[in-house]
């Protein structure tokens, strides 16, 4: 049941240059967020590991294109991009990361566990497929309240080598649940064994979306890093789970940013030039493989530069006013206050 895109499928149709433009500033406004959670780390502005979401922007903005405010979304510790795709405030995202108490969770959730309910982002965990069950029995609830929308689950290919994942599936396509299941695998291009990482899962299988393929669920194989690709796709997916026909699920391929070091990424080659997507002498040797052929962000600007959607200079006006947007965004965020120590159990229910 797997998916293949062809020629005259709908999925080819053309996405309008309105759309690509908002397309491209979503995604800059993702790299350089991801970029300034770096650097207030590095300034000890927040403790413990963290995650990022450079180099899987595509998938994040290419969902959310998709999706309505009445769908129910669960993502994991890569939250951030996942948050300000949905159209999460860039202050209240980076209080939230430095436990401010202007966050959308009040400084409890920290850096791996940003969740604004309000956009209908139920849960954000950094447990290997923590949110799997949650999404399905949330599927489960629109289901039978009638409510409308449908439940959207990202998560990473580690996730497939838990068994909560399968007793999920199993349930989805017995019930025929609204759920769209989102695996984003960037295992590709992983940086090794080294120093206990563990870049990628162990799943035997020749391909991901075998192993869900029994449960009678169709599925779609589809370039991470392509917004375009993703939107067609995803948005396929999203009519068909609209329609009643029970889960979907995707996998989004995308390969590993060489600064995503093990629960501390690093601007290995810093922020991110935009100039490097027509300017080869600014990209650095080392990571040129990366930033040439697999980097979201440049992907996307050169196409809109060879179909003369965008200038050159337009383009360095866009990212320079998100980079404004991230400064101001940032400084109010430092400037909030931490929570009293007297709410710490605030919403925390005890039973007698």
């Amino acid at each position: 049941m797997k998916k293949k895109i062809s020629q005259d499928s709908p999925l080819s149709s053309e996405i309008s240059k309105d759309r690509l433009i908002t397309m491209l500033s979503q995604m800059i406004i993702l790299r350089r967020a991801s970029e300034e959670v770096i650097l207030l780390r590095k300034e000890g502005l927040f403790p413990g590991p963290f995650h990022v979401y450079i180099g899987q922007e595509a998938t994040a903005v290419g969902v959310a294109g998709t999706l309505t405010a009445d769908d129910r979304i669960f993502v994991t510790h890569r939250n951030i991009g996942h948050v300000l795709a949905r159209g999460a405030n860039l202050e209240f995202v980076l209080a939230e990361v430095l436990g401010k108490e202007t966050g959308y969770n009040h400084g409890r959730g920290g850096p791996m566990h940003v969740s604004p309910v309000e956009l209908g982002v139920l849960r954000a965990s950094a447990v290997v497929g923590g949110a799997v069950a949650l999404a399905t029995g949330a599927a489960l609830a629109l289901s039978h309240q009638g409510l409308g929308g449908i439940s959207v689950c990202f998560f990473g290919d580690g996730t497939l080598e838990e068994g909560i994942f399968y007793e999920a599936v199993n349930m989805a396509g017995l019930w025929l649940l609204p759920v769209l299941y989102i695996c984003e695998n960037n295992s590709f291009g992983a940086l090794g064994r080294k120093g206990g990482e563990r870049p990628a899962s162990t799943i035997n299988a020749k391909e991901i979306s075998h192993v869900v393929q029994p449960f009678g669920i169709p599925t779609w194989t589809v370039d991470g890093a392509d917004v375009r690709q993703v939107f067609r796709v995803v948005a396929s997916a999203v009519e068909r789970v609209r329609s009643g026909s029970g889960p979907c699920f995707i996998e989004a391929r995308t390969v590993r940013w060489p600064g995503a070091k093990l629960n501390e990424p690093d601007l290995v080659t810093g922020a991110t030039d935009i100039t490097m997507a027509w300017d080869r002498s600014k990209i650095p040797e080392k990571e040129r493989e990366w930033y040439e052929g697999v980097d979201p962000v440049l992907r996307l600007t050169r196409d809109l530069l060879s179909e003369s959607i965008l200038t050159r200079d337009r383009i360095l006006a866009l990212d320079e006013e998100i980079k404004v947007q991230v400064r101001d965004a940032s400084r109010r965020a430092r400037s909030g206050p931490y929570p009293q120590p007297e709410r710490a159990l605030d919403n925390v229910f005890v039973r007698d």
